[in-house]
């Protein structure tokens, strides 16, 4: 009963300025804070006093006066990352998460539909409505920054190899192949839907990897063109069910040259589900089946390992970041599988 009234009250706090008011003058009273923010001082009282509370402000017993209590404490970097969440929550999942049930029964998300009149899933709907954009694109671009420089550590490319990546989206992931895997006569492909070729090549072109990269349109559930020597699949293969999760790893395996590598990127739930410690299963079911897909879901390492197996492939590593490099806040526990064409 209390988790969506302590969110929103906290949230409502940054939205108001009641947090930035305070940043820039200290000890303010509700008489003279609410007209800096535009609300009723009683009102303002109310709202702040679950701040209080916990700690994140203080209030001075004697002058009423509020200042930042924890909250001086966090550095704007950290707060940022955590507002960045925040506003994805408010927006992406809190609204939509009304309709869960109808998106589990449908395995569509139907508070796209309610909300947007849109049919389809999240990454769809980012690129068509700017409510959607606006409050999960940021937090798309602080994961892929905190994400990607250990995943590309991860792994090895051949000298000179072909890289295909998968579903790579507009082509952050081959442009960072071909700087920071760079050799010569390397070459990486993106492969993705149609729509992301034009906004691919411009990106391709601005960071000069033009003579390296190339795009190819298609669907991964169909087929992959062929002879790779590396695959990667970052980001969606708990996107989808298990049955497309297959279909997707065997053309994986006909797209590699034999001998060839699949590199997976993927959150994970712990083998162990009831670990109070882990926070996935608390998150990402009720994200992706009511806010994303609609269908989908994370699995444990064993099951992916398995999955590749049962596709033709060889797990020869998994990597999991140093929890030391795991921002405190971050819930996403993410693993690099990697996995060889078995002949």
């Amino acid at each position: 009963m209390v988790g969506p009234a302590r969110f929103a009250t906290l949230h409502t706090c940054f939205d108001l300025g009641v947090v930035d008011a305070l940043r820039k003058e200290p000890g303010l009273t509700a008489a003279e804070l609410g007209p800096a923010v535009g609300v009723k001082p009683e009102a303002l009282e109310q709202l702040l006093r679950l701040p209080v509370k916990e700690g994140f402000l203080a209030q001075d017993p004697d002058t009423g006066g509020y200042a930042l209590g924890t909250l001086a404490e966090v550095p704007d970097k950290d707060l940022q990352r955590v507002l960045t969440f925040m506003g994805m929550v408010k927006t992406g999942m809190l609204r939509q998460l009304y309709w869960l049930a109808d998106s589990v029964r449908s395995g569509s998300v139907v508070g796209l539909k309610e909300l947007y009149g849109f049919d389809g899933t999240m990454f769809a709907a980012a690129a068509h409505v700017p409510e959607v954009r606006d409050a999960w694109g940021p937090l798309a671009q602080n994961e892929t920054a905190s994400v990607y420089p250990w995943f590309f550590r991860s792994f090895d490319v051949p000298a000179g190899a072909r890289v295909l990546d998968v579903l790579g989206g507009p082509g952050l992931g081959s442009i960072m192949t071909a700087q920071l895997k760079a050799s010569p006569g390397l070459r990486v492909t993106t492969f993705d839907q149609p729509f992301f070729e034009a906004e691919c090549r411009r990106n391709f072109a601005a960071q000069g990897v033009e003579e390296q990269c190339d795009f190819v349109a298609g669907d991964a559930l169909r087929s992959l063109p062929g002879g790779y020597d590396v695959l990667l699949l970052k980001h969606f293969v708990d996107m989808y069910d298990r049955e497309d999760v297959l279909t997707i790893l065997r053309n994986c395996r006909q797209a590699l040259v034999p001998g060839g590598t699949i590199v997976v990127l993927a959150p994970v739930y712990p083998e162990d589900i009831t670990d109070p410690a882990d926070y996935q299963a608390d998150f990402f079911p009720a994200y992706i089946l009511g806010c994303v897909m609609g269908r989908g879901g994370l699995q444990p390492v064993s099951t992916y390992s398995s999955w590749l197996e049962e596709c033709g492939f060889e797990v020869t590593g998994v990597t999991a970041k140093d929890p030391a490099d795991i921002p405190p806040d971050a819930i996403i526990n993410r693993v690099v599988i990697t996995a060889r064409r078995r002949d």
